[in-house]
C-alpha cells in the first residue's frame, strides 16, 4: 500500500500535468485525494468534508494576480490538507519539567531519549528520571539509550511515587523528562499513578506518546489520556514507516490535542518539531527548507553543507563528496531529500549511501585531476582506467561513481524549477 506522501505527490503531478482545470478535472483529482486518504486510514467523515471543501474551492475561487488554475488547486489542496492536523504546539527550550505516558509498545521510552536529544542539541542539560517499574529491563534500557547520549538517567527499582521525588532531589539539571509505565488499557489504579505523579512532579509539559500505525483508535486513546491528566501535546512515533498515519493525525487533531513532535527513525537523532505547513509541504513534495536549514544547523558546523547552493541546483563531481559526507550526518538521505522542493522523485538508488561507499568514493576521486572533477564529462574510458588503476577500484566503481553523480545531478536540476517551478509557486502563495 503506498504512503500517503507518495499518493498525494501522485496527486500534484497531475494537477501539474492537467491541460485545463475543468469540472471533471476537478473531479477526478478529488476522487484520487479520497482515495490517498482513505488509504492512509483518515477519517471517512473527515475525508468527504475536506473533498468538498477542495471541490467547491477549486471550482468557484479565481486564481490570484499571477498563478495560474493549476498552482491554484495545488494551494488549495495544501491548505484543505493542512486543516486536517490543525495546529502544532511549540515545547518552549527552557527549564522545565515532563511527563512521557503512552501505551504498552508506542516507543516510549526510546522517544524520550530521543526528546533529552532534542533538548541537548538546543543547548540545554536534560536528564531523566524512569519511573517505569512494571517492564522487566525499562531503567536498563533507558538508561542504555540515556548513556549513549550523555544524559543522566535515574531509577533504581523502588516504587514509582518515590523513585520521582528522589530524583528530583537528586538531579539539577535543566529540562527533566520523567518516563512512565506504559499501559495496556487505562486502568485505574494506574489513572490513580499518573495522577499522583502529576501531583508530585507538576510537569510543565504532559506529553503523550502514541503509535502513528495505530490508526483512528489513537482519538480515543488520546481522549481517554487527556480526561485522565490533561495532555500539552503529542508525540506521534513511527511516522517513517506506516501508510496509517493519517488515521493517527487526523483523529488526534479531532480531540483537540496538538501534535508537539514526530518520530521518523530508529536514532536518538530522529525527532523533529512537528510543524503542519512543514509537514504537508513535504508531503506534497514541496520540501521543507525550514526543517532542512533547522537540521544543518544543529548537525553541522559552519560551511559544512552550503544549504543555499544546493537549493540553486549546484551538485559538480567536486562537490559531491563534500555535500554527501554533510547530509550523512543530518540523518537518512531520504529524509533529508524529503525537505527539499524538488518537483519531482528521487530514484530509490540515490538513497542507498552508506560510509563504505563514501570512503571508496572519495578514493577514486582523489585520483582524478582537478579538471575532471569540474568536468566529469570528459572522463571516457582510457581516463576511467587510469582512475581505477590509481585508486586501486575496479573500473566498474568508478562508471558506479560517475553513473551515481550523473543521477544525484539530474536530482538536483530540480531545484532549479526543472518542469514543475514549485519554488516559485511557494513564494508566490508565501507557502
Amino acid at each position: 500500500m503506498p504512503d500517503l506522501g507518495s499518493s498525494m505527490r501522485a496527486v500534484v503531478k497531475k494537477v501539474v500535468r492537467a491541460g485545463r482545470i475543468d469540472a471533471r478535472t476537478v473531479d477526478e483529482i478529488v476522487k484520487d485525494v479520497q482515495r490517498a486518504l482513505l488509504q492512509a486510514d483518515v477519517n471517512v467523515e473527515l475525508v468527504m468534508q475536506l473533498s468538498s471543501q477542495i471541490r467547491e474551492r477549486a471550482l468557484k475561487e479565481k486564481p490570484p494576480a499571477g498563478a495560474n488554475p493549476r498552482e491554484h488547486v495545488i494551494k488549495i489542496i495544501y491548505e484543505t490538507l493542512v486543516e486536517i492536523i490543525g495546529k502544532g504546539v511549540d515545547v518552549p527550550l527552557k527549564e522545565q519539567k515532563i511527563l512521557m505516558v503512552g501505551l504498552h509498545g508506542s516507543g516510549k521510552t526510546t522517544t524520550v531519549a530521543k526528546l533529552a536529544r532534542f533538548f541537548q542539541r538546543k543547548g540545554l542539560k536534560p536528564a531523566v528520571i524512569c519511573a517505569d517499574t512494571y517492564r522487566p529491563g525499562a531503567y536498563a534500557q533507558l538508561k542504555q539509550l540515556c548513556d549513549q547520549i550523555g544524559v543522566p538517567c535515574y531509577g533504581d527499582g523502588k516504587a514509582p511515587l518515590k523513585i520521582v521525588k528522589e530524583g528530583l532531589k537528586t538531579l539539577k539539571d535543566d529540562v527533566i523528562i520523567v518516563d512512565t509505565a506504559g499501559r495496556h488499557a487505562l486502568e485505574k489504579d494506574l489513572i490513580k499513578e499518573m495522577k499522583d505523579l502529576v501531583r508530585i512532579l507538576k510537569p510543565d509539559q504532559k506529553i503523550l506518546v502514541l503509535d502513528a500505525a495505530i490508526g483512528q483508535v489513537a482519538g480515543a486513546q488520546a481522549k481517554a489520556f487527556n480526561d485522565a491528566v490533561s495532555i500539552t501535546g503529542v508525540i506521534l512515533t513511527k511516522m517513517d514507516g506506516t501508510a496509517k498515519g493519517g488515521g493517527a493525525l487526523s483523529a488526534v487533531a479531532e480531540t483537540g490535542a496538538p501534535i508537539a513532535f514526530m518520530g521518523t527513525g530508529e536514532t536518538p537523532e530522529d525527532l523533529e518539531r512537528f510543524d503542519p505547513d512543514g509537514y504537508i509541504s513535504r508531503l506534497l513534495g514541496m520540501g521543507d527548507i525550514k526543517s532542512l536549514i533547522e537540521r544543518a544547523e544543529e548537525s553541522l558546523g559552519k560551511g559544512e553543507l552550503d544549504v543555499k547552493a544546493m537549493l540553486r541546483g549546484k551538485f559538480t563531481l567536486e562537490d559531491m563528496y563534500k555535500q554527501l559526507e554533510a547530509i550523512n550526518k543530518l540523518g537518512p538521505l531520504k529524509q533529508v531529500m524529503q525537505m527539499v522542493p524538488l518537483g519531482m522523485e528521487v530514484p530509490d538508488d540515490a538513497y542507498e549511501v552508506t560510509k563504505d561507499r563514501l570512503k571508496k568514493y572519495k578514493v577514486i576521486m582523489d585520483s582524478m585531476t582537478d579538471e575532471e572533477l569540474r568536468e566529469p564529462k570528459i572522463i571516457g574510458s582510457s581516463r576511467i582506467k587510469r582512475i581505477a588503476i590509481g585508486s586501486g577500484t575496479a573500473t566498474e566503481d568508478v562508471r558506479g561513481l560517475l553513473k551515481y553523480h550523473k543521477m544525484m545531478q539530474t536530482a538536483m536540476k530540480g531545484l532549479r524549477g526543472g518542469k514543475f517551478p514549485m519554488r516559485k509557486m511557494m513564494k508566490r502563495f508565501k507557502i
